[in-house]
């Protein structure tokens, strides 16, 4: 049955599979079997369904085009009035049939009414003979009941794919969570078929692609709330008292008992419609007995939260433990029926309205909650109520809607599936337009390479690169294939060239441009350029034109920031397929410039399109505010908008969210007013024409522009005249202010130049003037800022999530786009990849988007999906990126990073084309040198079994390693006693439960010498994206590999560290894993015990990498945890001693820190300077609601422990080694001085003063 599905869900395989199919009736054999019928075979039946869904999919299976709804009812209608013509003519019996009208008899029951008045040679002759639907030599035909069910599914009205979407829940219940063939278990071993549609690389048309998306995305929300569900209700230890109703011993922080459920409205269905228009209901709870975290977060409940509501009725005798081993989840959980819902508002006991955002309640009007009581009002799933009020009427089925007594909440970060399944299925509702170059490559079909640049019409034939090329040797490196000349604007050739740089394309460039296409190997393709640029006959000439960039600004703070990146060639070549019309791909390894990349791009676009608007979709805010901090240089802030919760986090003290954009609008208003008040007393002329932009508009065109235009009329025959300019300029007094003079009276030309620079100056005021006026005829702050995203934002940025959860806003007000350009691609799921691209509504049958860039690395982790069946069996972890490159669609991958020591970067840049260093991690001198206290920059520890046990899980699928979270903490302590800040040291592991492990260990051994915690303990999955100096990385697994085996994840861990990481794991047992031998090759090339260099005892050592040293191995954990204590145990005795100097002798000097081999912070450590505010424990981190988690771990496992929460990220900037020597010294040297003046021990403290004397004396003399 699988096999089937599959063929008949692909275009090339349907088109000779399904007449074979329709011919043989499997389908209705297939529902006469005794195995359909059979409770086991519950699978099997579905995936008949399955099989008759695909059988009947509205579409042309020899054009590939999508069937509307008319199109498949008049086909209907054709068919079964050809029926009842044949029945008139040539069956007497079925003269009824074929005179009734078709809407009476057209469904399953009226239709096999109508057919039992024929016998079985009648039935046989009609189907066989008259009707031929199957052969008559089929041995089925002797069967009356298959020759009904034949002739019924081929006659019958099928439910349009779109009305069956449309009726269909979107909130789960408690049949479908608990099915095992729908939503599996998380440990399905991959083995055997499920009834679940597939993610492969074709798709039938975009209503199937959808579809599918639809219900693979609403069965992995189901398995994450029935997850949700197990963890809450047990706390709650349900039992029924003595009246037979259910009570609770106990609480959860996530679900409340309620005290009272009423439906308080129940709309008429809208016309056409049978379910109702609406349903309504009130929710009373208590929130007396949480304390008062909890409280705030229950009243933290808003409008369009979504909420589950359980009945729960415990067995009256607990379960023998035969029995709950024996039983289903709901019946060991007591669990009888869940049904969703969203709220609408929430009130307080004294019926106040709480969390509005409507403006019913006014800011200076807001107060707390009173009480303990909340009612919310909640909207009931419509679909879902009248399917329970039809099994009401018509089966007698309990009143689900008098049962409730639970009411539950998630974490808001996880709970936005509704909204995206509403988005998905409005999409399905309507007409999709993909972009018409787009479609084919989309679903699967056609060229790879249709939608390459190259091969798309309406190029940019002339590109103005503005910055970025450095200089002309830039150039000429940019384009090795070409041979380079510069020209000037007259054609005339360029002996002195400098940026700016245009360059015309040619047509050879079209066809080179892309240096690594996807379906052609690295080999080849270098082997091509090599052969183009030896023979230097061949190479076409590329002309490239400078020009004088616009006129001289008057003021410093005009001039635009200057690009300081040399691109590479490939990224060059990335750059030019991004600014043309098309799909461009862009692989980026780790430490490549991927970033880089895609700002320039924007630059680029921006100020060749200028009337062309972007958008910018990441997957994680992190991402995205990187991002938007680097486009600021390059746009000026007024056209930059940030759409979602993540704003708060960019490193700028300018707001651009949509309420920011505005009130900076408003305040820009009132400051180019102030500069027309200026400019209007210069000219000695009234003030009011500052009063408004409109008033400064007209003061534009009668004295400003009238001025200028005289002042251009008398220039003319003035020209011989150096110092005409200089006296004839009509605002010099307004300029007056410039730090140097504008205009030096010798020379007619340059001062000219200074007079058009001056005069861009005024326009531009007039021009952002101008953009101001619609803020000052707009007098709310939602039409501002509605305004504002539609109208002048020309870069608007946003996450993928919020982006899904607001389509329906962003279709309301109307907004437009005309660039796609989607960063961390391959991390994003594929329906909330493609949900971006039509944000808009079409114009007139036609997509605007022009151009599609997806920047990614399908090489690194995919998109989360907890569900190892969907993940493995659906391929819903693919993204829409790795799709296109399993399709062959040509990308460029960037060939160069700069992130890591090149050694360490060997550790897995063997999973890349051609993967090498750029120049810059080469050159600095901090590359070339040794990382203090090791002996190597990267290491393989083997760690031994640990009080005589290796692996543990304390609850499944939750891997602990004690041996290896002691290592670790041992070595991060030995890195701070020698002076390694923590804001350079990030600790990852492979697993959650060793995550909060290590955690522990360092709370436990860290805090009582007030050592600081490192800058992130975390999962390799939350850190992809991010990196660091030092990573000390647990595998922790001794007993199988686990999900390491995903070479993916193993590329991200390897890849996070700049100048050191350090692998702790069981050696025995990866250097056996076949998918990981070519890093682990690397890694036990050098000794499996760490090697430290004991001699060094500061943070910097001359010893150049590649030279061990002295050389001392550290055997086991006992043997580090000795070294470690021996230390720090010194450290004491070394401040004690430092505490006493000042009290024996004031005037004495401290003691030296001896040899440097203890310097810790025992208060603080200096490096907050460079890290912001100083972290007191990793727990507490900071999260945004839009967020959607970066990689989890938890595909493998079920973390019931998840804190869920990630840090603030480090921005690591890239320095020299003399930068990061003079920081090091600087920090070293203040956390000197802090261990002098800490004290130790309190008991041996004479007096206060004392104290006081010789902490200040200890710092003087420091």
């Amino acid at each position: 049955m699988e096999f089937l599905i599959d063929m008949l869900s692909q275009l090339p395989t349907r088109r000779f599979l399904r007449p074979l199919i329709a011919d043989v009736a499997v389908v209705a054999k297939c529902h006469l079997s005794m195995l359909y019928a059979h409770e086991k075979g519950r699978l099997f039946a579905q995936l008949v369904d399955l099989l008759q869904f695909y059988e009947g999919f509205e579409i042309n299976d020899h054009s590939g085009t999508q069937l509307s709804d008319d199109d498949v009812l008049q086909a209907h209608y054709s068919r079964f009035q050809a029926f009842q013509l044949l029945a008139f003519k040539q069956v007497p019996k079925l003269r009824d049939l074929a005179l009734c009208n078709i809407g009476s008899i057209h469904k399953r029951a009226d239709l096999t009414k109508k057919l039992l008045v024929l016998s079985d040679m009648e039935l046989q002759d009609l189907v066989c003979n008259k009707l031929k639907i199957i052969s008559e030599k089929d041995p089925w035909t002797g069967r009356r009941d298959f020759l009904i069910e034949v002739l019924v599914a081929f006659f019958e009205k099928r439910q349009s794919q779109k009305d069956a979407v449309n009726a269909l829940p979107l909130y789960p219940n408690e049949q479908i969570m608990w099915d095992e063939s729908l939503v599996p278990s998380i440990n399905y071993s991959g083995e055997g078929c499920l009834a679940l549609p597939k993610l492969n690389l074709q798709f039938l048309t975009l209503h199937d692609y959808l579809l599918r998306n639809f219900n693979l995305f609403r069965l992995e929300s189901t398995y994450e709330i029935r997850e949700d569900i197990q963890e809450a209700v047990p706390h709650l230890h349900a039992y029924i008292n003595n009246e037979g109703d259910t009570s609770f011993r106990g609480w959860s922080r996530m679900a409340v008992p309620i005290k009272e459920f009423r439906i308080t409205q129940v709309k008429q269905p809208n016309i056409g419609e049978v379910k109702p228009s609406a349903v309504t209901a009130d929710v009373t709870f208590s929130i007396s007995s949480y304390r008062s975290q909890i409280k705030s977060e229950w009243d933290a409940l808003k409008e369009h939260d979504v909420l589950f509501l359980l009945s729960i009725r415990p067995s009256f005798e607990p379960l023998s433990p035969e029995e709950a081993a024996k039983s289903t989840v709901p019946e060991r959980l007591g669990l009888q029926h869940v049904r969703g819902c969203e709220v609408i508002e929430i009130r307080d006991e004294e019926g106040g309205l709480m969390n509005d955002y409507t403006g019913r309640v006014k800011k200076d009007e807001w107060k707390p909650p009173k009480g303990e009581i909340r009612t919310v009002k909640i909207a009931l799933d419509t679909a879902q109520y009248h399917i329970d009020a039809s099994e009401l009427a018509e089966k007698g089925a309990e009143n689900v809607y008098g049962t409730f007594n639970i009411l539950m909440r998630r974490k808001p970060k996880e709970n936005n599936f509704k909204a995206i399944l509403e988005s998905i299925r409005d999409l399905m509702n309507e007409t999709c337009v993909v972009p018409e170059w787009l479609h084919n490559i989309f679903l699967g079909y056609g060229n790879p390479s249709a939608a390459q640049w190259i091969n798309m019409p309406d190029l940019l034939e002339t590109i103005d690169f503005k910055d970025t090329f450095l200089d002309a040797s830039h150039v000429v490196q940019s384009f090795p294939a070409f041979q380079v000349t510069f020209i000037n604007t007259d054609g005339t050739e360029n002996m002195h060239p400098s940026p700016p740089f245009r360059i015309k394309l040619s047509k050879k460039m079209r066809e080179i441009s892309h240096a690594l296409p996807g379906n052609v190997n690295a080999s080849d393709t270098a082997s091509k350029n090599n052969m183009v640029d030896d023979e230097g006959s061949q190479k076409e000439k590329l002309k490239v034109e400078t020009y004088i960039p616009a006129d001289p600004v008057p003021y410093p703070q005009d001039k635009p920031n200057q690009n300081s990146v040399r691109f590479t060639p490939t990224q060059v070549g990335a750059i030019i397929s991004g600014i043309q019309p098309g799909l461009t791909m862009v692989v980026g390894p780790p430490g490549t410039g991927k970033t880089d990349t895609a700002v320039q791009i924007l630059n680029v676009l921006y100020h060749n399109c200028p009337s062309q608007r972007t958008l910018i979709i990441t997957h994680s805010n992190q991402a995205l505010n990187d991002l938007f901090e680097k486009i600021m240089q390059d746009v000026p802030a007024r056209y930059l908008l940030r759409l979602g919760q993540g704003e708060q986090e960019l490193a700028t003290d300018l707001d651009f969210s949509r309420q920011g954009r505005v009130n900076a609008m408003l305040v820009r208003r009132l400051e180019l007013l102030g500069e027309v008040a200026k400019l209007a007393r210069s000219l000695h002329l009234p003030e009011d024409v500052s009063y408004t932009c409109e008033n400064a508009a007209y003061f534009w065109l009668l004295h400003v522009y009238a001025r200028w235009e005289q002042f251009l009329a008398a220039c003319v025959p003035n020209k011989e005249n150096p110092s005409f300019v200089k006296d004839r300029f009509p605002f010099s007094e307004f300029f007056s202010d410039t730090q140097q003079p504008v205009f030096t009276g010798e020379s007619f030309e340059k001062d000219m130049d200074a007079a058009k620079g001056c005069f861009k100056h005024l326009s531009t005021i007039f021009q952002e003037l101008e953009e101001c006026r619609a803020f000052e005829l707009l007098k709310s702050t939602a039409e501002r800022a509605n305004y504002l995203m539609t109208k002048q934002a020309k870069i608007v940025a946003m996450t993928c999530t919020h982006a899904a959860l607001k389509r329906r806003d962003f279709l309301q007000l109307g907004f437009k786009y005309d660039n796609l350009l989607m960063e961390e691609s391959a991390q994003i799921l594929e329906i909330e990849t493609f949900i971006p691209t039509l944000l808009q509504r079409q114009e007139d049958g036609y997509a605007r988007l022009k151009r599609c860039i997806l920047i990614g690395d399908h090489h690194q982790l995919p998109p989360v999906v907890k569900n190892m069946a969907f993940q493995k069996y659906s391929h819903m972890d693919q993204s829409l990126f790795t799709r296109f490159v399993r399709l062959g669609v040509p990308y460029i991958e960037l060939n160069a990073q700069g992130r890591a020591r090149p050694s360490i970067a060997q550790l897995y840049n063997w999973r890349y084309r051609e993967l090498g260093d750029l120049p810059y991690v080469h050159e600095e001198a901090i590359f070339h040198k040794a990382n203090s206290g090791f002996s190597y920059e990267y290491q393989l520890v083997d760690v031994p079994d640990y009080r005589g046990r290796g692996e543990s899980a304390p609850s499944p699928w939750f891997y602990q390693n004690e041996g290896e979270a002691e290592y670790i903490v041992s070595v991060y302590i030995y890195m701070r006693l020698i002076g390694y800040p923590a804001n350079k040291i990030s600790i990852l592991t492979t697993y959650n439960g060793q995550k909060l492990l290590i955690r522990d260990v360092i709370s436990r051994r860290c805090k009582p010498w007030n050592i600081e915690p490192p800058c992130k303990v975390t999962t390799v999955d939350k850190f992809q994206g991010q990196q660091n100096d030092f990573i000390l990385l647990s595998l922790v697994r001794t007993r199988f590999v686990g999900h390491l085996r995903d070479v993916r994840r193993l590329i991200v861990a390897m890849s996070r560290a700049r100048l050191g990481l350090y692998v702790f794991c069981r050696c025995s047992l990866f250097e056996q894993c076949y998918e990981l031998q070519p890093t682990f090759q690397l890694l036990l090339q050098r000794p499996d015990k760490l090697a430290l260099n004991l001699e060094e005892c500061t943070p910097f050592t001359e010893r150049p990498l590649g030279e061990a040293g002295n050389i001392h191995y550290i055997t086991d954990v006992e043997d580090i945890g000795h070294l470690v204590n021996f230390r720090l145990e010194h450290l004491r005795q070394m401040q004690s001693m430092q505490y006493y100097a000042p009290h024996a002798n004031a005037d004495a000097a401290p003691p030296e820190t001896g040899n440097g081999d203890i310097v810790l912070d025992n208060a603080k450590d200096g490096t907050e300077k460079e890290n912001g505010e100083a972290t007191d424990a990793v727990n507490n981190d900071k999260i945004e609601e839009d967020t959607v988690e970066s990689k989890d771990d938890t595909v493998q496992e079920v973390n019931k422990m998840d804190e869920g929460n990630v840090t603030r990220e480090d921005k690591m900037g890239e320095e020299s080694a003399d930068e990061a020597k003079d920081k090091m010294v600087e920090t070293t040297a203040e956390v000197a001085i802090e261990n002098n003046i800490v004290e130790v021990n309190a008991n041996v403290a004479k007096d206060k003063m004392d104290e006081e004397n010789a902490l200040s004396k200890g710092v003087e003399q420091d």
